[in-house]
């Protein structure tokens, strides 16, 4: 193992060790080898707020956003409705911004920010999945999505998911919204 990956896996079980104790379960930080898929670009807060009001969140969820950049969706669901949350993202620098963004909110006991690829993060704990990826991206996540417990709210900004049909779709300042529901088995 090289200095870096023993550091940053040193730094990850320091992290994990710290986190309260709902999201040691749910995943740690690992050395990721790729660029991110996709670029940074906010979701504008009357979004995120449509989003979190079409889910239902509430205090019993667990909110996981992939791509989560910044931290806002899970800081806005944990501040707003007292939602525990996890984000994913690729970007360590979009990791510590997300957890800054906590800190200074005070939900650092609600929200948990992992740097890890979406596609091999295991989801199962979430109640709810927000994501803000591309229509390839969201295609690829399909069968993932598909395979979690039934009623399983997923919301996605501005892309669908292809032929499975939303149950229901907003437009907020221009802004495409997409809700379905994980359907039973």
């Amino acid at each position: 193992m090289k200095r870096r990956d023993f550091c940053l896996t040193a730094l990850a079980a320091a992290t994990a060790a710290a986190s309260p104790a709902w999201a040691q379960s749910y995943g740690t930080a690992r050395v990721i080898h790729r660029s991110p898929d996709v670029i940074f670009v906010p979701t504008p807060q009357a979004v995120v707020d449509a989003m979190l009001e079409v889910a239902k969140v509430g205090p019993n969820d667990v909110l996981y956003d992939l791509g989560s950049g910044d931290g806002r969706i899970p800081i806005t669901a944990a501040k707003r409705f007292g939602t525990r949350g996890v984000g994913i993202d690729l970007d360590p620098r979009r990791i510590d911004e997300a957890n800054a963004n906590a800190r200074e909110q005070q939900v650092t006991d609600k929200v948990r920010f992992i740097q890890g690829d979406l596609f091999e993060q295991d989801l199962t704990p979430a109640t709810v999945i927000t994501l803000y990826l591309l229509p390839n991206l969201n295609l690829k996540l399909r069968p993932k999505l598909l395979a979690l417990k039934p009623g399983t709210r997923i919301v996605s900004h501005a892309f669908d998911m292809g032929d499975w049909e939303p149950q229901e779709r907003l437009t907020v300042d221009h802004k495409q919204i997409f809700f379905w529901t994980v359907p039973g088995r």
